[in-house]
Formats: C-alpha cells, structure tokens, sequence
C-alpha cells in the first residue's frame, strides 16, 4: 500500500491574488492539489485544463505545471508536498479526479493538518503523517485512481532526465551545478552521483560535450573563426574551446575542419 511509504513534506494553503506567480515549475516530490473554492487551470508543459471546487489534482515528481486562476472566481487550494508516492497517469504525469463522496472528510483531514502545522506544538509531524495516511486511503476509494510507492531509482531516473533535457536546451549558456541542482530541487553532490550514474558523465562534462557535438556543425558548415566559434558555444576562451575538443576529438579544431571539408569534396 503506498501509503506506508509516502511521507508529509509540506502542506500549505493558498487563494488568488495579484502576487500570484504563475511561471512553469517542478518539484522531485508529488504534489496533490485539492481544489476547495473558486475556478481556475492547471497549464502543463503540453496541455493545460480547468479545475474547480472539489477537484484534485495530482502532479507526480518533475512534471512542469503551474496554476492559473479565473479573476472573477478566484481559486482557492490546499497543497500537499509528498515524498515517495506517484499517481499512475497518462505521459503527461497529471491525474485531475472529482470527489463525489468523502470529500468533506479529507477537507477536515486537510484542515486539522494545517491547524497543527500553525500550531508548531510537540508531535505535530506525526499527526501530519498519521492523517496523511487517512487521505491516501480515502483516495484510494476513489475510482479512478491508482496510487504506488514511487522508487527512488525511478525519482532520480526523472530528476536526471529534467537535468539533461535542460542542458540540452541551453547548453551555450554559463549553467553551475548550484543552478542545475536547484532545478531539479536536489542537492548537487546528489545531482552529480545520480547524473554519473544515469549517464557515466557528470553534468558539466555532458554540457561541454554537447558544445563540442555542436561545434563540430560550425566547424564543417560555416567559415566562422575559431574564436568566433568558442563565443558562439559560451566557452570562457578560445584555449579552453580548443582544449576541451581536443581531449574530446583527438585531434585540434583546425585539423578537424580540414580534414572535414577535405572529405566533402
């Protein structure tokens, strides 16, 4: 039963207002929305839909979403950050479910969990859990829903895909480990064991290899300089360019374009 695995990282409640930042974002934990007032929409990376009083929403483990809400129907939620826990979804990674029945008791559940968070007093983690425990059930109930124990190989597994993909997307940008742990809300000794592991490289070293992937392009199509090249690709320098394609090549960046072009003629 997953609940026996999953563990209470945060609760919070929150209501529409100005301040409302509504930017794309992922958590390395679940996230289960319930929707107690108000309407508004979940905008996924691919797709977004609406949402209203009654509803939750489960995003799993590094799935970029965020909240919108209607202005003249503001949205009001309570979140749960829980650790260890992953909804069977379509590849999205959201399931969005509809309380008929028992959905006043979970609000309760909700509402007690916040009451003792606020409180601060002795044990407080404990009731947390303990009512974590009653919700997951409840959920269970609901048709519907298929909850499991997310494992950890398969968290970092995610963790480490959100990472690449990034690298990917910028890798001609000045990127530090801090910024890419930060990403993907791990440590970043963490980041570089699991990323290593994934992939036998670090997440620098795989950055730098995608520069070097992409200045192999320039080199043979364009007659950009090699300086003007290392600028292109965000190397601090022309040495460290040409010294980074050389223990990745074998070979200079010159020589590489000569033999090259020599070869497409």
């Amino acid at each position: 039963m997953p609940q026996n695995q999953a563990k209470i990282l945060s609760i919070s409640w929150a209501q529409y207002s100005q301040e409302w930042n509504s930017s794309l974002h992922t958590h390395n934990h679940a996230e289960l929305f319930f929707v107690v007032g108000g309407q508004g929409s979940f905008q996924l990376q691919n797709r977004q839909f609406s949402v209203g009083s009654r509803d939750l929403v489960i995003i799993n483990s590094g799935v970029l979403h965020t909240e919108l809400s209607q202005s003249g129907s503001p949205m009001e939620y309570i979140v749960l950050g829980v650790d260890s826990l992953e909804v069977l979804a379509d590849t999205s990674g959201c399931v969005q479910s509809h309380f008929y029945t028992g959905w006043d008791e979970v609000v309760r559940c909700l509402r007690l969990m916040l009451q003792e968070v606020r409180s601060g007093q002795p044990g407080h983690q404990f009731i947390c859990q303990h009512l974590l425990e009653v919700i997951l059930l409840w959920l269970l109930r609901q048709d519907n829903l298929t909850l499991t124990a997310a494992a950890a190989d398969r968290r970092s597994s995610r963790e480490c895909d959100l990472v690449r993909r990034y690298i990917d997307d910028h890798f001609k940008e000045n990127l530090t480990l801090d910024q890419l742990a930060a990403l993907a809300h791990i440590n970043k000794y963490h980041l570089v064991h699991t990323f290593r592991k994934e992939y036998n490289t670090s997440p620098i070293s795989y950055q730098i290899s995608r520069r070097i992937q992409e200045s192999r392009m320039l080199l043979v199509s364009t007659d950009f300089n090699l300086s003007q090249i290392a600028q292109i690709l965000g190397f601090s320098s022309l040495s460290y360019f040409s010294q980074s394609f050389r223990r990745l090549e074998g070979i200079s960046p010159m020589e590489y374009r000569k033999r090259n072009r020599s070869a497409a003629r």
